[in-house]
This record gives C-alpha cells, structure tokens and sequence, in this order.
C-alpha cells in the first residue's frame, strides 16, 4: 500500500471536522513536552475514534494506553450520559499532565484514570465493557485481548492500534523483534477467533475495529 502523499494528507486534514482548542493545546504540548510523541493519536485518528464511539453510544469503555489522555478524551465524546471511560497508563509520570487535561473536558466526571499494570486493574473493575480501544505494550496484544474479550458485552467493539506496526508486519527481517512479534500473534488470534468479526483499516498505523458475536 503506497503512503500517501503530503498533498492527499493536506486533502484529508481540510476535509476532517478541526480539533477542540482543548485537544489541540494537548496535542501541541505533548510534541514539545514529552518523549515519542508520534505514540499521540492525533486529529485524524482521534476523530476516527471520537466517531466511533458516537456510533457505538457506549455505557462503558476501556482503554489500554492513556499516553498523555488524547485517544480517551476523543472517545470519551460518545459515552451516554452517566457513562463512563476507564484509561489505564503504566507511566507513572505523565498522571499529572492526564490529569490536567482531563479535568478540563466537558466529560471530566466521566473519566476514570488508572496508573499502574492493565492486567492487574482490569480484573479489579468487575465490569463489562461497550467498547475497549488496546494502545498499550504491543508484545502484550495477544494477552490483552485474551483478558478483555470476555468483558466485552455481545455485540460490542474492540479496537486496537498499531496494527502496521510502522510496517514491520510486512518486513520478515523484524519477525523476532518481541514487539512485531505481538501484534502479529495477535492479529491471528482475532483472525482465526470464531467469536468476533474484523477488518483492518488502512488509518495512520493501521486500526483493527473487532466486533464480539458472541461468547
């Protein structure tokens, strides 16, 4: 699949709804303030997401990699009223800047941040979930999605990230590399998993929206 070009870039961004000044500033700090800044999802993706989840209307969503809080406040758009998004970050020390920013969203009663390990928080939640969105340890895909599939409700969504992994799924000579490794085993698992249906679309890294059939 060919990259597309700056002037198609250009094409897709004058024709993409603009981003809120909150997500904006946001995004705008997280490139001059903090490390890997391209793990943002940014204002394609996030009203990629942000659609979504108004499609979807969930009651409840899980997030697995807050990063600086971009991805969560998009999605967190769509919850009912009375919903609620938990964000899960293992970096202890992006809490405070999370934080700041959500509290000054529209939907800041709504978010729920967790600091610490996904697959010692998730178990401690005991809920079920609408929509999960999986952006975390790309070498934990697989178990990821083992935990969550069993909370997701019948006929809710799982998406994940990454699935391109900047194009090293294509590229043999990164195979063992733990990370590819991964997010190959597990885009087999979902393939080969009689529960769910998939596609992969061909947005920024590669998004993979996965829809639950059934238990």
């Amino acid at each position: 699949m060919l990259e597309p070009s700056r002037e198609l870039e250009e094409y897709i961004r004058n024709h993409t709804e603009p981003e809120d000044p909150l997500l904006e500033e946001l995004e705008r700090v997280t490139h001059t303030s903090v490390l890997n800044p391209h793990m943002l999802s940014g204002r394609i993706q996030g009203k990629i997401l942000e659609m979504l989840s108004r499609m979807i209307r969930p009651e409840s969503i899980l997030e697995i990699g807050t990063y600086t809080g971009y991805s969560a406040l998009c999605l967190a758009r769509g919850l009912n009223d009375g919903g609620r998004l938990h964000t899960i970050e293992k970096n202890d020390e992006l809490e405070d800047l999370i934080r700041s920013y959500f509290s000054r969203s529209r939907q800041a009663a709504q978010l729920h941040l967790h600091i610490g390990n996904a697959f010692d928080i998730v178990p401690g939640l005991k809920e079920s979930f609408d929509l999960v969105f999986i952006d975390g340890d790309k070498r934990e895909y697989p178990q990821y999605y083992d935990m969550v599939l069993p909370l997701v409700r019948t006929g809710g969504y799982i998406l994940a990230d990454n699935l391109f992994w900047g194009g090293k799924v294509i590229d043999p000579a990164t195979h063992k590399d733990p990370s590819t490794r991964g997010i190959l085993e597990f885009a087999c698992k979902v393939k080969d998993d009689p529960r769910v249906q998939q596609v992969l679309f061909p947005v920024r890294d590669g998004l993979m929206v996965i829809r639950k059939k059934k238990e």
